[in-house]
């Protein structure tokens, strides 16, 4: 059961959970909200990926880390105020670069935010419950939840590659549109949950862009 006007459930910690280090979502719970980022392929170029790696290893080393051992396989494992200020300010960073809307920005055509709109919401209500979400030039942020890990994992796949041929028919381009690790996280208090809402809300309006170059959605329960 979930809580009046939330979404779905809330993350428990102490049911079953399903963890991938290298495919998409990376965390999921039968039943728990999940907020999701997906970006397109040219949003973030593959130098900056590199120096964040570079910046997350030398904080890890500030931190404790064995120098022999990459920062994702230890990252589990410190205390939760230093899981924490990791997190928080890697991404902050990324959030910030995509904000400043580099690449193409491809979503800002209204015709191909409405094809990401629509494939997001076509099985809602059915194989999921889509909440708040917003298309903006180079990325999707969404909160959904599922009735099981696998068919969050299947969906997530379902939208990508769906929306991404689409979206190519239309541009008359081929190849990769999406980057195909896309960011979640599961939802783990009622405070989270609203702030997470109001994150989709104002994300058009905290990157400076006019309405007509972001496509946002609301959820009424």
């Amino acid at each position: 059961m979930f809580e009046p006007g939330l979404l779905g459930e809330l993350f428990d910690p102490t049911a079953e959970l399903d963890i991938r280090d290298h495919y998409r979502p990376h965390w999921s719970q039968a039943g728990a909200i999940i907020f999701v980022t997906f970006r397109t392929a040219d949003s973030i170029p593959q130098e900056v990926i590199y120096r964040w790696e570079r910046e997350k290893q030398d904080w890890m080393l500030r931190h404790g880390c064995p120098p022999d051992q990459h920062w994702s396989k230890v990252l589990p494992t410190p205390d939760r105020v230093v899981r924490g200020q990791f997190r928080k300010e890697f991404d902050r960073c990324r959030e910030d670069f995509l904000d400043n809307c580099h690449g193409a920005c491809q979503l800002r055509k209204r015709e191909l935010a409405e094809i990401v709109s629509e494939t997001l919401l076509h099985f809602d209500g059915d194989r999921y419950r889509m909440g708040d979400f917003i298309v903006m030039p180079n990325h999707v942020h969404l909160l959904a939840a599922f009735a099981s890990e696998e068919s969050l994992v299947n969906q997530c796949d379902s939208w990508l590659h769906f929306s991404a041929r689409q979206i190519n028919l239309v541009i008359g381009q081929k190849g990769k549109f999406w980057q195909q690790e896309p960011f979640d996280h599961l939802v783990r208090s009622p405070e989270q949950y609203e702030y997470l809402r109001r994150y989709i809300r104002d994300n058009g309006l905290k990157a400076g862009l006019p309405e007509q170059d972001y496509f946002y959605r609301v959820y009424e329960p």
